[in-house]
This record gives C-alpha cells, structure tokens and sequence, in this order.
C-alpha cells in the first residue's frame, strides 16, 4: 500500500524525502517525482517492487502521470502555478491554493485498485472557500503568440473575439507591447513585414525574432541550435543524490560569458559522439555525462522543424559567427530581459525590477556589468536563467524604437558654436545611456535660441571675425574696464537690455553660430551696422570721473612702465588692480610705490586705514573721508617714489593733530584685497609665474629665476661691460649703472667688481643693494692683489700671533687667522670709501693709506687678545660638567658664541663692532655665574629674546640683499642681552623688545 504525498515544488520535495529517510522505516522507499527529475528516476516509480512506496510529488502526478498502487494520498493544498504578470512583463511560479478541481484530481489518485484514503491537510472549510477551477491558461501566459498568429487570419478585434475564457484586456494589451517589442506590429497593431515573417515560424515570437535577425547579421547556423534548445526542456540531468558529479561532468559544456554558448557546446558535442558511437554506446555515454537522451533526440527533431518552417532562400552561415553577433542576435527578442550590475550586486532591469542571476549559470561569479537572459523566473525571488553577457551600445541599436530620451543641462558649446546637452536613454526605466553629448537645437529650437544669443552674443562666447562682434565687445569691455576702475555696476546696462536688442533683431529659426552666420551675411547687405551696439545705448550713466589720470592703464617706477588692469569682482583673487612686472625686473622694485595704488583709489585706502585703528585713536580723525581726502590732495610724486605710504599718512596726520600713531597699531590694520596692489609676474613668453600682494614674497619665488634671466641678458647685451681675470685696475672708470638693451628689451644694470680669489671680475647687477655688496668685497681683492708684497710682509710681523692663534683653535687654522686680520686691515685702511669706481681714486686710494695697514693691523692684534681669552674661558666653561637642565640655557649661548666668533669673523665685523665684542663676551660669563643660583629666570629672560633671534637667522639666509641692515638689527640684540643677563655691564644706548620690534619693522620695509 503506497503512499503518495502532493507538495508545492521540487524545493518543498527535499526537504520532508530527507527527514523520512532518516527514520529508516523498514521495508519503505521514499522517491521523488517532478518533471526535472531524470528518467532513470522517474521509471523507478513505475518498476514491480516489494517495499512500500512514499512518493513525493508535484502536480506533475495530478494529471500528467499516474502512479500505480497508490492507497494513500496526503494533499497539502499547495503548487506551484504558472501565472504570466504584465506589469513586470515576467513569468512567475508563486506558490498557490490549487482549486477544488485539482483537490478532487488529486483525492482520486488513491484507491484505482481497492479503497483508498485521501487526507487533506487543510479544513473543509477552506477547501469549499477555494475556486472551483484552476485559471484556464489563456489567462496565465503572455498572449503574443495568439494575437500574432490571430492578425493574418484577419478575425477582427481581439478584444472583441468569443473566447471561451475571455482574456483581460491588459494582457492583450501586454502581448500588443510585446510584439510591438519585436518590431512586429505597428503602433497602429497592424503587422510589419518582420511580423508577418514571425508569424510563419511556428515557436514563441521571441525566439522566431532571433532567427530573423540572426539571417541579418549571418549567424543563423548558431541561433538555430540555441532557439531548439529553449524551445525543450534542458536535457543536462542534476539528480538529487549526484548533482555535485552531474556539475562536474557538464562543466565542459559551460562558457564564461555565456550560458547560451553552452548549448552550441553540448550540440557539438552531442554530435561529435554520435558521429563516432553506436547507438546503443552513444545512450550508455549520455547516461555517464548525466544526459537525457530522449531530450537530446528530441532537440534535434525541434531544430529540423524550426529549419523546416524557414522561408525558402534564407542563408545559414558557414562560417561560424563571433559571439558578439549570437548576442546581438539574441538580444533582438529579449530587450525586456536586460539589466545592469548595481551597487549591491543584483542586477536593476528593465520596467523597474531587480534580479540575480541564477546560481546555475556560468556567469554567476563573474557578473559581468550587462547581461540578458532567456527567461525572468520569480520563485524566492526573481531569477535571470540562462544568461549572456552584452554591451549597452548594442541596446541602443537593437530598441531603437523603444528607447526613450530624456534630455538635461542644455549648454552653449563655444567651439562647434552650438548648444548643447546632456541626453540620457533608457529603455523601459532602464539608463542604458547615463549621459552623453548631442546638438540641443534641432530639439529644441526656441530655447536653443534664448541660450546662443545670451551666450554667444551677450556675453561674447563666440568665435565670431564679423567687424559687429568685435566692435561690440571692445565697447563692453571699456564700459566694463570704467565699472572696475571706479568699483561700481551701474554703468554699463544690464544684460537683458542687451539680450533686447539681439532679440528683436535675429529671425526665430536662428539657434546656432551656422545658422547665424548665414543669415548675418544677406542681413549685412541689406543693413551693414543692423548689428552695431552704440556707447550711448550701452552708457546708464555718466563715466567723466572715471579719467586716466585717476585710472592710468600704466605706471612708471624707475624708468620702467608697468600695464595696469582693473578688476571688480569681490572675494575673487583678482579683485583690485593688477601690475604686470617682468620678472627680470622683479628685482629692481620696491613696495613702497605700489602701496600708493592709483590716484583714484588712494583716498578710499586712506579712509580704510584710519577708520582700521583702534577706537581711542581713530576718533581723533573724525571725519574720517576729510582727514582721507587732505591727506591724498597732499601726496607728492617724491613721497610716491621715496615714502612709505604708512610714513606719509603718519606725516600728515600729525601735522593736522599733533598726534602720533604708533607703527604697531597701523600693523593691525587689516585691508580689504583691492586696497592691496596685486602682482602679476611674467616671464619673457608673457606666462604668468606668480600672482600675490605681497611684492617681497613674490620676490624669495621668483628672485633666482629673475637673476638668471638678467645674466643671460647682460650676457646678450650690446653694451656688455663684463669682464673676468682682473688683477689691477686697467679696465677705466666703473658707471654706478647703465641701460643693457637686448631684443627690444632695456633693464637698467649696476655694474660691479667681483672678488674670484686670485682675481677679481666686473659683473653686472639686477639691483644696487646687490652690486654694492659684491663691489666692496671685489675692491678689498684687488686692493690686496695689487698691494700683495705689504699684504704677505704684514702677515708674517702680527704682534702676538702665537698665543692669538693658540686661543683660535677651536674656531680654526692660524693661517686664517693671520689671513683674517690682515684683510680686515686693507678693509678697514682702503676701503673708507667702498663707492670707489674709478682707476685715479683707486690710485690715490692706495697711494695716501698704504703706510696705514701696519698701524691698523696692531690694533686689531691688540682688540683681538681680550676677545679670544674670553672666548677661549667660555669654551672651557662648556665643556665642563653639566648640569642636565643646564642644556637649553648652555645651547642657546653656544649658538650665540657662534654667530660672534666664527671662521671669517674678522671679514665681516667693523672696528667698532669689535670693541663691543668683550662686553657681550663678559655678559656671557656673568650669564653662566648666574646660571647655577635661576635657572628659571635664565630660562624667563631667554624666552624674551629667543622670537627676535630666530626670526634674524631665518631671515639673514634668505634675504642676503639685505645682510647690511640685518647684521646692524643683530648687535641690537646683543645689546638687549646685554641688557637682560648683565645689567651692570650697561648697553651703548637704550634698547628693549618693543625698540627690536620697530627696528626689524623698518628692516623689513
């Protein structure tokens, strides 16, 4: 007595036939029985046997099978129909309640020999609230099919045709779509030549759309094999107990980017084998490969048919097609089963759905970014089968009747003079096409129009050599250079009344710079100014402030002129006035005339700066435009020229008030940027180096590409004086400057010597301040080179040399020691006057001081003893032990001891500065007496001079032009320690941290 258990699908099978398994009943088999299932399988169902049967099954029992010897059956009520959903255009196999029909098929399954038992795992009740019938399939499945083969037989309306099960008027209306999908039926469902070929090709529309479009493109050989195939049931095997060696067998067939290959490689295959085998060997391999045969004969007999039903003529291809083609080919029936990788790995698909791709295919753990599939199937969820990989383009071409355009972000394109925008395609909700570029004007003509004469012509981004244009544009623009100088928009109109004006003029059909310039041209000879702008309509109001003396386009420093631009732009880095400085002059200029601005803006910064000082102070110059306004009638070119602009307020200010503004409050005084003049350095192609408002910045970037710039020059010069190997002064008077000309360019030079070692040479100089450092060092030189014999006699008769030199030492040879005392006396004797640059005064020079060097050159001897005893018991005392928070104090005199006693000291420190020296020495060992009672108070004190010491170390190696005044700024602050760590020593004069703040505030310009 068997027993046969009805559930809903091959999945809800397992399961339960594990669970009875387990129980090891005796004398009882548990089988399966679904259509998937192999026949081997299947048969063992229908075999004579002694133990009793449990089947479980699917509805495939109810009516297409009948299973024998059943006395008992268990119905859970449940299974999987087929329905076909026109809304997302898939076919789904939900799990459903079966109708009173199916129950009673069911219940008569038992008892066909003897009496059976039927029990129903649901209520009575349940069972009369359930539909008498199951939906007839006419109303389950795509209709596409019937209404194609319905059209040619001209039968009227379909939706007016007597079927017996009427179907719902949206699923006509989904086949209608579908067809229309496959180019079968016009918008007006009346049949197309493609459709009327569907339609004598007896299999589904989709796969006959295939075939026609595989004829097209020369791959029917392979669509025909891939169309039979989805036409059967798949004839790989997977039985229950074996699917992992049933997977390994097929995956010979599998091609990574494309299940539908895979069929082309089992039909070779097939066969391949049938071509060497008997019969009889080919069923014995097809059962080893996990095959059903009957399912591969049967393929055959469906390809034979399918090629059978094929017009006459049609060509199949010998050549075997490229995989991209059978895609294509594919593609053409399934355009609805498209999708795209998205970011977490499902695939969004046409009409708003998402799915995988099903764990079977081959394509499963590449997912590529594009695929389609045979089929849409939604159990747990939705499921791509039998998958191929695409590319989007190919979309594009095989629905073009379908894709749809959405267009965005229209654009004026100034090279191709057109307007442009950004066209997104998609094919049923599906982006196949994110973004991409297309002529907007064809589209949309009227705003295409509003966009070329707003962009092209109003605000000139247009590549037009018509004399209109140009005149137009050169009128905008000096309109626009007034409202920039002056800082105002409200002299030039508006851009609406300039869009007007084109407006009323240009015909509707013109939307692009073609168009345009065609009908420019006959208008022109009609009417040659139609298009001419005029000053007067252009001007809102008067512009006789806005002169070139307040606004010049150029300024003059230093013989140089220099273009000025004006910009109005707030917040913008150009805002403001901009001088445009070669940056081979770069060099050559100082801030202070560029703080003066123009003449038409000076006052506005006057105003900002006073009205920038602290309440208490600037209430004394209320109002504050009068004192502006005095301040500004009063400037001087002499005060632009030589005065900083800070000193000249200051100047006048007092005068007025009596009043005194301290440097550090105008250093609070923060200014917008356009009271600021901006720099613009250019190299000789007119490229832009640096931009900045702050010229001495500008100058540490570009400072050594300017130098090098200037060599070459001076180098290319006409009037190049340089010369090298100089040994006595035969080579005439030295100018303090001159003009170098080269390739229309002038640039004013300073010429000067230059110490070599054993010679000295004449080179020119980008700035003063530079040639007059190297020309003092270059006269010392030939001073010694020509008075040689007293330089080498003086060296050998220093007085103490030896316990001098014995005290040196540590800081280096006594040969330069000897070397440094007798340059610092040719120094100090010749070189009074460092401006010497004539032969007769170097003469006379050398002439009236020689007898002078011995007597100098004792002196410093004599300065010198104090100073290296002091120096040599300060070295002794560091080296001594140490106290571990003696360090910092003990690092910072050690840097001090450097910076005042170092190798080449002597060439580099007056006389005067060398008498100071023991005094600082001195304070230095009352420093370290008084290290051991505070080191507290050393480390207090050390704070207050520290800021001031590293910001003159920083910027001695970056500013050596500037090495005069820093030097002068340094013994200050010998002095301020001095003042801090040996009061009693007293200083030269009285100095503080507010006096170094000032000082270095004049160092630094």
């Amino acid at each position: 007595d068997d027993i046969l258990i009805f559930l809903s699908g091959e999945r809800e099978i397992r399961d339960p036939a594990e669970i009875l398994r387990k129980q090891n009943y005796p004398a009882t088999e548990v089988l399966p029985l679904f259509s998937r299932l192999s026949n081997k399988d299947q048969n063992l169902i229908f075999k004579p046997h002694n133990k009793q049967h449990i089947v479980l099954a699917t509805n495939v029992a109810e009516t297409s099978l009948t299973v024998p010897g059943i006395k008992y059956v268990i119905d859970t009520g449940l299974a999987r129909i087929s329905r076909y959903s026109w809304r997302s255009r898939i076919q789904r196999l939900p799990i459903e309640k079966i109708s009173q029909a199916s129950a009673n098929q069911r219940s008569g399954r038992c008892g066909r020999t003897s009496d059976g038992i039927a029990i129903r795992l649901y209520s009575e009740e349940d069972y009369l609230s359930r539909s008498e019938f199951t939906d007839p399939e006419i109303l389950r499945t795509n209709l596409a099919s019937v209404i194609l083969q319905m059209i040619p037989l001209r039968l009227g309306s379909i939706e007016d045709f007597p079927f017996v099960e009427p179907p719902d008027s949206r699923l006509i209306r989904d086949g209608f779509k579908l067809l229309f999908e496959l180019q079968a039926v016009k918008k007006n469902q009346q049949l197309t030549p493609v459709g009327r070929q569907l339609a004598r090709i007896p299999i589904d529309p989709q796969l006959a759309r295939m075939l026609i479009e595989a004829e097209r493109l020369g791959a029917l050989k392979e669509i025909l094999i891939i169309v039979s195939a989805l036409s059967i049931q798949d004839p790989r095997e997977r039985p229950m107990e074996k699917q992992q060696a049933a997977d390994e067998k097929h995956s010979r067939f599998k091609d990574k980017e494309s299940d539908f290959l895979g069929y082309i490689n089992l039909w070779n295959y097939f066969h391949q084998k049938k071509a060497e085998l008997s019969q009889n060997k080919l069923r014995k391999l097809c059962r080893k490969e996990y095959l059903a045969y009957m399912r591969l004969r049967e393929w055959q007999d469906i390809h034979f048919q399918i090629k059978q039903s094929l017009p006459k003529g049609v060509k199949i291809n010998s050549k075997e097609a490229s995989i991209d083609t059978i895609h294509q080919c594919l593609l053409s029936g399934l355009l609805s089963h498209v999708g795209t990788k998205d970011e977490d790995n499902f695939y969004q698909g046409t009409h708003n759905r998402k799915f995988m791709i099903f764990p079977g295919s081959a394509l499963k753990k590449k997912s590529p970014k594009w695929v389609m599939a045979a089929e849409m199937v939604e159990t747990s969820r939705l499921f791509a089968r039998i998958v191929g990989k695409l590319q989007p383009e190919w979309i594009e071409r095989a629905a073009k009747h379908l894709i749809k355009h959405h267009y965005s972000e229209p654009h004026w394109q100034k090279r191709p003079a057109q307007v442009g925008a950004h066209e997104r395609l998609t094919l049923y909700g599906l982006t196949v096409n994110p973004k991409r570029n297309v002529n907007f004007g064809k589209i949309d003509p009227v705003l295409s129009r509003q966009i070329f004469i707003r962009h092209a012509l109003v605000y000139g981004e247009y590549d037009c050599k018509a004399e209109f244009f140009s005149h137009n544009r050169s009128l905008i623009e000096d309109i626009e250079n007034l409202e920039a100088k002056s800082r105002r928009r409200d002299i030039l109109v508006d851009e609406e009344t300039l869009y007007d004006f084109y407006e009323q003029i240009i015909p509707e059909h013109i939307y692009s710079g073609h168009s345009f310039e065609k009908w420019r041209k006959q208008q022109e000879r009609k009417d040659a100014e139609a298009l001419f702008l005029t000053k007067a309509y252009l001007l809102q109001r008067d512009t006789d402030h806005v002169d070139d003396d307040q606004y010049p386009d150029q300024i003059t420093i230093n013989d140089a002129v220099f273009p000025l631009s004006y910009h109005f732009d707030p917040g913008r880095m150009d805002d403001g006035v901009t001088v445009q400085i070669p940056h081979i002059l770069l060099n050559q200029l100082r801030p202070e005339p560029f703080d003066y601005l123009v003449s038409g803006m000076i006052e506005e910064k006057i105003i900002a700066i006073i009205k920038g000082l602290p309440k208490q102070t600037r209430k004394q110059f209320v109002p504050a435009p009068q004192y502006a306004q005095a301040i500004a009638e009063n400037i001087t070119a002499e005060n632009i020229t030589k005065q900083p602009l800070l000193e000249t307020i200051n100047y006048h200010l007092r005068r007025m008030t009596g009043a005194t503004i301290p440097q550090d409050l105008y250093d609070a005084v923060e200014l917008d940027d356009h009271l600021l003049m901006r720099f613009q350095v250019i190299d000789e192609k007119g490229k832009t180096l640096k931009t900045g408002r702050d010229l001495n910045s500008l100058k540490d970037n570009v400072s050594h590409k300017a130098k090098q710039s200037f060599q070459t020059l001076a180098k290319q010069s006409d009037n190049n004086i340089e010369q090298e190997g100089l040994t006595e002064w035969n080579f005439g008077d030295l100018p303090k400057d001159l003009v170098i000309n080269s390739n229309g360019i002038s640039i004013r030079a300073y010429p000067a010597l230059v110490d070599n070692k054993t010679s000295v040479a004449i080179k020119l100089f980008d700035t003063p301040e530079k040639a007059k450092q190297s020309h003092a060092k270059g006269l010392l030189r030939l001073f010694i080179l020509v008075d040689s014999k007293q330089y080498n006699a003086q060296k050998r008769k220093l007085k103490n040399i030896q316990n001098l030199c014995l005290r040196y030492t540590s800081t280096g040879t006594c040969e330069e020691l000897k070397h440094g005392i007798v340059q610092a006396a040719f120094r100090n004797v010749y070189l009074q006057d460092e401006a010497i640059r004539s032969q007769q005064a170097f003469t006379e020079t050398l002439a009236s001081q020689k007898n002078n060097i011995a007597e100098n050159c004792a002196e410093l001897c004599h300065l010198l003893d104090p100073i290296l005893k002091q120096h040599h018991e300060i070295h002794k005392q560091l080296k001594g032990s140490i106290k571990p928070n003696w360090l910092e104090a003990l690092a910072d005199i050690k840097d001090q001891m450097e910076h005042i006693i170092y190798k080449g000291f002597l060439s580099e420190t007056s006389t005067d500065e060398l008498r100071q020296i023991p005094r600082y020495l001195k304070g230095i060992l009352r420093r370290l007496d008084k290290l051991a009672a505070s080191e507290q108070r050393d480390r207090s004190l050390r704070l207050e001079v520290q800021p001031l010491w590293d910001q003159y170390k920083s910027e001695i190696k970056k500013k050596p032009q500037k090495r005069e005044l820093l030097r002068a700024y340094r013994w200050q602050i010998e002095e301020f320690r001095i003042s801090l760590f040996a009061q009693d020593l007293g200083t030269n004069h009285p100095v503080s941290a507010k006096r170094l703040k000032k000082l270095w505030h004049e160092v630094n310009g």
